[in-house]
């Protein structure tokens, strides 16, 4: 015998939720332009991202050993990434060079979101490995994710979704436009 709301939430039935269907995400969740292995031609995304255009790789600045890119599934807006040219997956497997260089965009990438967006805080790091997380743990990249008071609602704690207010394609501009000037 069922109780009356169980009999409520059917199958199909309404349950005065309000869903906000996100499809774009089940590229992410299923692996889309994940490595097939760990080699750097093992369709490693971060290796072939320098080989596009800023604009076709969402890259917002290049240096000598590391670019800054946008997330394609970012948590916040703004969501970039520090990635070393070489493919490495190992954040001691940086030369001191590329460590320093890490380290200045990590800065910049900073400077350019308080510039840009006015970003609050942050949220900085490295998932080494995939039992820490790491979405693609072959090749090392450090997070930086910008934060501002009050952006956590019920939508991405209770939901499980995010509402990003701009394309991405028109926040690397913004954040490539300042990236000069910090």
């Amino acid at each position: 015998m069922t109780t009356e709301p169980e009999q409520q939430i059917g199958v199909g039935t309404p349950d005065a939720f309000q869903r906000l269907w996100t499809p774009h995400r089940m590229a992410y969740i299923q692996g889309e332009n994940k490595p097939t292995g760990p080699g750097a031609d093992d369709g490693c995304p971060f290796c072939s991202i320098p080989e596009k255009s800023d604009e076709d790789g969402l890259i917002i600045a290049r240096g000598e050993r590391v670019y800054a890119v946008l997330n394609l599934y970012p948590y916040n807006g703004g969501h970039l990434m520090v990635v070393p040219f070489r493919h490495i997956a190992d954040y001691t497997e940086l030369d001191d060079a590329e460590t320093l260089e890490l380290a200045e965009f990590t800065k910049r990438a900073m400077a350019a979101l308080r510039a840009a967006s006015g970003a609050h805080g942050f949220n900085i790091g490295m998932n080494q490995g995939s039992v820490a997380g790491a979405g693609i743990a072959a090749h090392l990249h450090q997070h930086i994710v910008p934060r501002w008071g009050g952006d956590t609602n019920f939508l991405p704690v209770i939901g499980h979704t995010k509402v990003l207010p701009q394309l991405l394609a028109d926040t690397r501009k913004m954040l490539a436009d300042v990236w000069p000037t910090v």
